[in-house]
């Protein structure tokens, strides 16, 4: 059973695996809070398309919504769920890291011996 870490973390991958995803957080982080039909204005993707993919982005954590003026939602990032599936990359690498350290330690002592 995966670790609410790895959880977190295959939420995030999952999310980020889909190119409009990731240009809608990129536009959330260049540009601050957004509404879908701020967000419709600056990407080349519908505004249902949007709504639909910010509903998968905030059930993965990566962004709130935000009640704003006119029952106008607004959404904002949130970066505690990708901070967890940093953590996650940075322990895979420190775990292959050791493993290909150790490979070419043992490569060099028989191309020396």
């Amino acid at each position: 059973m995966p670790s609410d870490s790895e959880a977190i973390a295959e939420q995030v991958f999952t999310a980020l695996a889909d190119p409009s995803r990731r240009a809608i957080l990129a536009a959330l982080a260049s540009g601050g809070q957004a509404t879908v039909t701020d967000l419709a204005g600056r990407l080349p993707i519908t505004r249902q398309a949007i709504a639909k993919h910010l509903n998968l982005l905030a059930e993965a954590g990566l962004v709130t919504a935000e009640p704003g003026e006119r029952r106008r939602v607004r959404y904002r990032l949130r970066s505690a769920p990708m901070r967890v599936a940093q953590q996650f990359l940075a322990a895979l690498a420190r775990d292959w890291g050791e493993q290909l350290d150790a490979l070419a330690e043992h490569l060099n002592r028989d191309a020396s011996g």
